[in-house]
């Protein structure tokens, strides 16, 4: 099929159920872009055959992903994580690149290869997946976890290494495979472009694109501020190309120079969606590479370049991890995340096999062993905890003595608050249990600030909420509720499945920057979420309120009306100006009850129960993970969990009634 629009229906209509096959095997969507390839490629149905239209639209989500690296790239992140990124990550490009230019180099009657064309093989195979690895991380909420960190770092810095090899491949393949005659000289001329081009873009587009994305965001238009986003991103990629460099370099400079204006965020937001699209296309091509013939007819060649580059990587980054002061299995594990191959590495290969630097002969089960690495990156990501506390014995006793000192600061403790996360927002929390005489346990992944916490005598300690060992060594079972003080959905809701798992009645609070995390955390389980968002707004506007000269009650009924509307939780709470003494005996408290298969109120309606004339009001009804609406005809089940509202002894005659034995 060579018409373009046949392509894109073709790919389009196949990823869609590789895709939602690839979330309900909780994979990341790339493993299904990259089963599409291979399934419709020219080597297996032929449905997308490797013409100039796949190649073109490849090459724009090449385009689309160094824009999106480049909108990441900020001068502070890297000072923050320097020793990772030029440290470990440098070496790591540095040595692969190294020994595998010098291992073809020495070969050089292998298949009529040179030492450039190891280069370029070395620089593919030091890459690895950072669109892969970066969604994984993230999903699992491990991106600030002690192999979090190094991760980033070695992918940040593979990510900056493509922009100056993308220069010097495209060079090297330009000279005789026979001698290094010209070399200096081509070398600078690529160079010298590239950072003609820097320089320019750096001076002049900073001058020109800030000023005129602030013009074109005061019209108010998101049309035409896209069209701007991809005009500006298209524009410099053409002039790049145009000076015999590369598209995607020309993209990496476009999300440079926008990260550094105050759109950024907006930018982000509007590309996000061409982006995915435009990169799982790219991800299909990838795919379309994996010629099964190869496969069957070197077999043993292709296993080999899976196995001992993964090997390879997954040592010296280990051991580099190590060297940078890196805990044993962390440093296991940041090997295992990053022995793949990644999607610049076919990015840096295409240059090398279209001037003939790397034959095909070697190009096509090199390519063929990356994508299959590719492919199982997910798989060895999932199952990396189990390897590592299996090999290393360490591990295992670093894991118990976290424990332990988890369990000793909450033994003893009953109806104790379990805060998840120690910042700014865990801090003030804390805070305000301690006026209370509430005890807690603060869980966080910091090191240093955890230790600095607990030397200051805070209830804080080092611990991963995620885990179920923590959460039941924190006490779970016995706390009275459980808060989540980060605003990171992916995690929360890691931390929410497993404190359901663990403790089904238990109240949960989580923060969220807004409320567009509102369905996803409360379909997790929430019992109530928190949008930062809206109670700004809300501290805003009494402000705002009380300085246009509004009285102070009418100011504060405001406020209470819109937190009534927008938490069920906290009606009740605010009643007006009450005294010390009738406010403590009018208390309004809420009872989470998790009803005992032996209650004889299975069975019945909510209706039947009347729980309302003891005066108290049920708020929610959770059947495993689901949220019933609350009507007098919904019928009570076995462990569905009950939260009510009302008087301490209004409520211990509700639970009293729901917790009544079946009569004989």
């Amino acid at each position: 099929m060579d018409s373009l629009l046949g392509v894109i229906v073709v790919l389009l209509a196949v990823s869609v159920g590789a895709v939602t096959a690839a979330r309900a095997l909780k994979l990341p969507p790339l493993v299904g872009y990259l089963s599409v390839g291979v399934l419709l490629g020219p080597h297996a149905l032929a449905m997308a055959p490797d013409t100039d239209v796949t190649r073109w639209l490849a090459e724009i989500g090449v385009v689309f992903l160094m824009f999106s690296i480049g909108l990441e790239f900020s001068l502070p992140k890297l000072r923050a994580m320097r020793g990772l990124v030029f440290g470990l990550g440098g070496i790591q490009v540095g040595l692969t690149l190294l020994l595998v230019a010098v291992l073809v180099g020495l070969t050089q009657s292998w298949h009529g290869m040179s030492w450039q064309a190891g280069v370029a093989l070395g620089g593919a195979l030091a890459m690895s997946s950072t669109a892969m690895v970066m969604r994984l991380a993230g999903d699992r909420g491990e991106l600030e976890s002690a192999h979090g960190k190094p991760v980033v770092g070695v992918l940040l810095f593979q990510d900056l290494a493509v922009v100056p090899l993308l220069v010097m491949i495209p060079a090297l393949s330009g000279l005789s495979v026979d001698g290094d005659q010209g070399l200096g000289w081509a070398l600078t001329l690529a160079m010298g472009k590239s950072l003609l081009v820097l320089v320019l873009a750096l001076l002049i587009g900073q001058q020109v694109i800030r000023p005129w994305l602030t013009v074109v965001a005061r019209r108010k238009s998101q049309e035409l501020f896209t069209l701007n986003v991809l005009l500006m991103t298209l524009g410099l990629a053409l002039i790049t190309e145009h000076a015999g460099l590369s598209l995607a370099l020309g993209a990496f400079l476009a999300g440079m120079l926008i990260s550094e204006t105050e759109y950024r965020y907006q930018v982000e937001a509007d590309v996000k969606p061409y982006r995915d699209v435009l990169m799982g296309l790219f991800f299909i091509s990838v795919g379309m590479l994996l010629d099964f013939s190869v496969i069957a007819a070197q077999w043993q060649w292709v296993a080999l370049l899976v196995i001992c580059p993964m090997v390879f990587k997954f040592v010296l980054i280990a051991l580099l991890a190590k060297f940078f002061r890196v805990g044993t299995g962390a440093s296991l594990k940041t090997g295992l995340w990053l022995c793949q191959a990644g999607e610049f590495g076919f990015v840096l290969l295409d240059p090398a096999g279209l001037n003939g630097l790397v034959p095909p002969s070697v190009l096509q089960p090199v390519q063929a062993a990356m994508v299959i690495s590719m492919l199982l990156a997910p798989f060895i990501i999932e199952q990396s905890d189990r390897w590592i506390l299996r090999l290393v014995r360490n591990e295992w006793f670093m894991r118990s003595l976290q424990i332990h000192r988890i369990a000793t600061q909450t033994l003893g403790s009953e109806q104790h608050v379990i805060v998840c996360g120690f910042g700014r927002c865990g801090q003030n929390l804390s805070q305000m249990l301690d006026a209370e005489k509430i005890p807690y346990v603060a869980l966080d992944l910091d090191p240093q600030r955890t230790r600095e916490a607990a030397a200051a005598g805070q209830s804080v300690v080092f611990g991963d909420a995620a885990r179920r060992e923590t959460l039941l060594a924190a006490g779970l079972h016995r706390a009275s509720i459980l808060v989540i003080t980060y605003a990171d959905r992916a995690s929360a809701i890691h931390v929410i499945n497993t404190a359901r798992q663990l403790a089904p009645a238990l109240p949960i609070v989580v923060r969220s920057r807004d409320d567009s995390d509102l369905g996803s955390l409360r379909a997790a389980g929430a019992t109530e979420v928190v949008p930062e968002v809206v109670e700004g707004s809300l501290m805003l506007a009494s402000h705002a309120l009380a300085l246009a000269g509004v009285p102070l009650h009418r100011v504060l009924r405001r406020v209470r009306e819109v937190r009534d509307s927008r938490y069920a939780m906290l009606r009740g709470y605010f009643h007006g100006s009450v005294d010390d003494a009738s406010e403590r005996s009018a208390e309004v408290l809420l009872k989470s009850f998790s009803v005992p298969a032996t209650s004889s109120s299975v069975g019945m309606t909510l209706g039947a129960l009347r729980l309302d004339e003891t005066g108290v009001e049920i708020t929610s009804l959770r059947r495993g993970r689901d949220r019933l609406a609350i009507t007098d005809e919904l019928v009570i089940q076995a462990n569905d969990v009950i939260v009510m509202r009302g008087a301490s002894e209004a409520l211990a005659v509700a639970e009293e009634t729901l917790s009544g034995a079946r009569n004989s």
